[in-house]
Formats: C-alpha cells, sequence, structure tokens
C-alpha cells in the first residue's frame, strides 16, 4: 500500500486491504482474511470472481489469438455482435473498451445521424441531473453532477442538463439544437434513483413527437444487473442507442454500443475507431458471460435474490428510523439513510463484508448475480449489528 501511494495518482480513496484472490461471491486479501463480495468491482463481475467457464476460454483464446485490430475481422468479435444483436433492439454493435468510451461513441453518433441528414445545428443533448456517464471530457459534460466536473472546465458545449423523473421538464429543455436525449433507465452512481412510472414511456414518445434520439445508458444496468438482460425490457421501451460496458466480459475491459441501422450507418469508415475495441480475447470472454448469463439460470437468481434481499432490507427500514427508503431493481439496491454512509461501509468491512456508498448518503448492493440467500442473511446480521451500534450512539 506505501508503494502504491508512492507511485500511483490520487484518484482514488482506496480501503486499506490488498486483495489477492477471489472466488464466487468470496474475495482474500494478503492477510488471509476473506470478505463476502457486495460489489462486485461495482456493479462488474456478474458472475463473480473465477469463473471457470471464463477462465478456461480465455486461457484457451490467450493461447491462440489476443488482438490483431479492427482492420481485419476475427470470430469472437462477430459471434459477440451477432449475439448482441439477436439479444436486444440493435441491428449494430460498436466494440470498445469502457462505459465512458461507448457513450462517448453514442454521442459522436447522435450528432453525426443529424450532420448527414442536413441538420449540423441539431447536437445538444438533454441529460438528467444524478447521472453519470464517464470521465472523459464529453461525457463528465453530460453526467448532471457537479462534483464530478469540478476542475475540469470549461465544459464542452452542447449538454443541457434536466432535472430526472420529470418529462416536463425535458420537454422545455427541447430547441431547434437538441439532437437526443441521454438517460439511465435506473441511475446507479446516482443514488439507485429509479424512474417514475411512465417516465421512461414519456420519454419515447417526446423524441418520436419532436425528431429526436433516444439514448439509454445501461453501462451499469445492464447484462443482467435488475433480473433482466437489460433494463429497458422492464418499461417496454426501446431506445435508438444503448451503452454497455462493466458486466459485459465480467471484469476484462469491455464496452459497446449499440444502435438501430437506420442511426448506425452515420458511422462510416474512418468516422469512429477503437483500437482495443472487441479483441478476439475480451470478445471470448463476453461471449461466454452472456451466454453463462442466460444458460445457467443467472437472471432468474437475481431477480429471486433480488427480491429476498430488498425484503429483509424492508425489515430493518421498519427498525431503524434513519433508513429512509430501500429502492432499486433485481440486484441493484440503493439504501437511502438520513446520515453519513461512510461509516458503514468501514464497518462492514472490519466485519468481512464489502459494500458501497454513494451520494455520501445510499448504500448500493450491487452483488455478483450468483448471490445465495445465506449470503444475503449474514450481511443483514452485520448491518443489523451496524446499525444498532449507530442507533445506541445516537440515542446516547
Amino acid at each position: 500500500m506505501e508503494a502504491a501511494d508512492r507511485v500511483m495518482t490520487s484518484t482514488y480513496s482506496r480501503f486499506p486491504i490488498v486483495l489477492v484472490e477471489g472466488k464466487g461471491c468470496t474475495l482474500t486479501d494478503v492477510e488471509g482474511r476473506t470478505y463476502t463480495d457486495f460489489v462486485a468491482g461495482i456493479a462488474v463481475c456478474n458472475l463473480g470472481h473465477a469463473h471457470d467457464g471464463i477462465a478456461e476460454a480465455v486461457a484457451d483464446q490467450a493461447r491462440r489469438l489476443v488482438h490483431v485490430s479492427n482492420l481485419y475481422y476475427s470470430k469472437p468479435q462477430i459471434a459477440l455482435a451477432e449475439w448482441l444483436v439477436g439479444h436486444s433492439f440493435a441491428d449494430r454493435i460498436f466494440f470498445c473498451n469502457s462505459g465512458a468510451e461507448a457513450n462517448e461513441a453514442a454521442i459522436k453518433l447522435a450528432r453525426k445521424y443529424f450532420k448527414d441528414r442536413g441538420a449540423p445545428h441539431r447536437f445538444r443533448i438533454i441529460t438528467m441531473e444524478g447521472s453519470f456517464h464517464g470521465r472523459t471530457m464529453a461525457t463528465l459534460t453530460a453526467t448532471g453532477q457537479t462534483k464530478i466536473q469540478k476542475g475540469f472546465e470549461p465544459l464542452l458545449e452542447g449538454f443541457d442538463t434536466v432535472a430526472f423523473n420529470q418529462t416536463e421538464a425535458v420537454r422545455d429543455a427541447i430547441t431547434e439544437e437538441t439532437c437526443a436525449v441521454m438517460v439511465e433507465p435506473i441511475q446507479g452512481e446516482g443514488g439507485v434513483q429509479c424512474p417514475a412510472q411512465g417516465y421512461l414511456e414519456g420519454l419515447r414518445e417526446l423524441c418520436d413527437k419532436e425528431g429526436l434520439l433516444l439514448i439509454f445508458d445501461e453501462v451499469q444496468t445492464g447484462m443482467g444487473r435488475t433480473g433482466k438482460l437489460f433494463a429497458y425490457e422492464h418499461f417496454g421501451v426501446t431506445p435508438d442507442i444503448m451503452s454497455l460496458a462493466k458486466a459485459l466480459a465480467n471484469g476484462l475491459p469491455m464496452g459497446a454500443m449499440l444502435a438501430r441501422e437506420g442511426v448506425a450507418k452515420a458511422f462510416t469508415p474512418g468516422s469512429h475507431a477503437s483500437t482495443f475495441g472487441g479483441t478476439p480475447l475480451v470478445a471470448t470472454a463476453a461471449l461466454t458471460t452472456v451466454k453463462t448469463l442466460l444458460d445457467e439460470g443467472v437472471l432468474e437468481n437475481c431477480q429471486r435474490i433480488g427480491k429476498y434481499f430488498h425484503e429483509r432490507l424492508q425489515a430493518l427500514q421498519s427498525k431503524y428510523a434513519f433508513i429512509r427508503e430501500v429502492r432499486g431493481e433485481g440486484l441493484l439496491i440503493g439504501l437511502d439513510l438520513t446520515c453519513d454512509g461512510a461509516p458503514v461501509v468501514t464497518a462492514c468491512m472490519e466485519r468481512g463484508f464489502l459494500i458501497n456508498c454513494t451520494q455520501e448518503h445510499v448504500l448500493r448492493f450491487i452483488p455478483p448475480l450468483i448471490i445465495k440467500e445465506e449470503e444475503v442473511d449474514s450481511l443483514i446480521s452485520c448491518l443489523d449489528s451496524v446499525f444498532e451500534g449507530l442507533s445506541s450512539r445516537s440515542e446516547g
């Protein structure tokens, strides 16, 4: 840890543990202590750690072909693209390395689409307060959180931020320069904020009426996190463009932008690129991941355990006055507190559980989708003990 603090940039406030091994939902540190993982690499390792099928597929592919660039075709990439097209609204796929890069591609495609249609003045994108779309200049500008943008001004031109869950706010922000609306179906980093009934449907209707593109950022909600392959399936609404990353390759760096044919054709040779996008190695990992999600009952487990987890947290809510709300879908769950959540995260870590806090007061639970009831029960017991301590101190 001292070496890391000496040679690495200080962009993270890391916890004082060094993790060296993982299996399923359990992580082990350098001193041999084990932790039940309810973070999953920030909603990345949906199949858990050291998944045998993925490890075997990656090892086999690494012995044959790792990288050739996108100047050439490769079989794993083609197979993955076919799978994603076959299981989504999309007709075309662009592969990249991260969620930020997938969202950059979505932003560029939306602008290029209108440029090609003879409307270069239509370049502005409406985004939502509390959103998180990435750390590049374009995606941090699109992000509706000033703390993410602070220190990087001047921000890029072309983004208008309005309140989440308010269709009228989007309608009022539309001008003759607007080209798209960009939204997370459920805000993860923003505190697990779920859409109000009819909100996403209203955005789809509004975009259709005004001739705008609808972009869904499913970097965190995609790949089974909410109990369905993609979160948009819960609402019966399909976007024109969608971004994926995080869990797509279960820990290997992988992103993708998906789009309808009529929109995707705006990307032509030379208009966009990614050197490492969809290499044979990561495409193999992703293809194994997505097939496992459907073939091994992972989505069903996510739905069942998510409901159970939600109910157990609601029981805690009825017991402790400082729990404001339990919200989420599947295994993307937020526990909104009236107090600082950081001490709870630390106390749980000391007891052998890794959890996350976002927006300073929302405990976010995003475990591997293979988590079991008994692991949830153990965390609930831990939280109960920690909350009991908080309650006693507040009363004292």
